[in-house]
């Protein structure tokens, strides 16, 4: 019986580390947090991130900016794109405990690799600001066809989205009580209209 191929393995190991490096950020996990999440050796471990513990946070970093691509996706796709944005924001006041407390990988990274590790920092300071040029045209699109009537700055609106968002995942960990998010949510996305 064969086995599964290589890149479905390795997506799976960084699914494990990736919930270990949301839980307790780059610098506190450890190389034994990152075996026992895995499930694997130190050899093996080498073998398939030859870069170590920085190679596999880098691909954590790439896995979320993926994961942003596939809802830049749906965004393009949409005849709404604002309204896909309200409701991805909206449906944060859904989520679980766990995930309200884990807060945003990138958002983490960017405050927890200042002065740490430029390189990742950059990392995901380009994600977020990928994040925010969507936000940008979403708007722009929004104001010239008559759905936003709101006329600030696309660019200033867009960084707002984005501030809105880092504050909101500390927020949420003060207050993870889907009630108070909702509300809270309600009140930032009022700007859009």
């Amino acid at each position: 019986m064969r086995g599964r191929p290589t890149i479905f393995k390795e997506q799976e190991l960084l699914e494990k580390a990736q919930h270990i490096f949301w839980e307790k950020g780059y610098t506190a996990t450890s190389l034994e947090d990152l075996l026992n999440a895995m499930k694997i050796g130190s050899g093996s471990f080498y073998n398939t991130f030859k870069g170590g513990k920085k190679e596999l946070f880098s691909r954590a970093i790439q896995q979320r900016r993926e994961a942003f691509a596939e809802f830049k996706a749906i965004v393009d796709a949409s005849t709404a794109p604002l309204q896909v944005i309200k409701d991805f924001y909206r449906s944060l006041a859904h989520a679980d405990k766990q995930t309200h407390l884990q807060g945003c990988l990138i958002a983490n990274t960017v405050t927890e690799m200042t002065f740490v590790d430029q390189s990742l920092e950059e990392e995901a300071v380009r994600v977020l600001k990928e994040v925010e040029q969507m936000y940008i045209n979403v708007i722009e699109k929004a104001q010239r066809d008559g759905t936003m009537k709101n006329k600030t700055s696309a660019e200033i609106l867009g960084r707002y989205l984005i501030t809105f968002w880092c504050g909101f995942n500390v927020t949420r960990r003060m207050y993870p009580d889907n009630a108070i998010l909702k509300a809270q949510i309600e009140m930032q996305l009022s700007v859009l209209s």
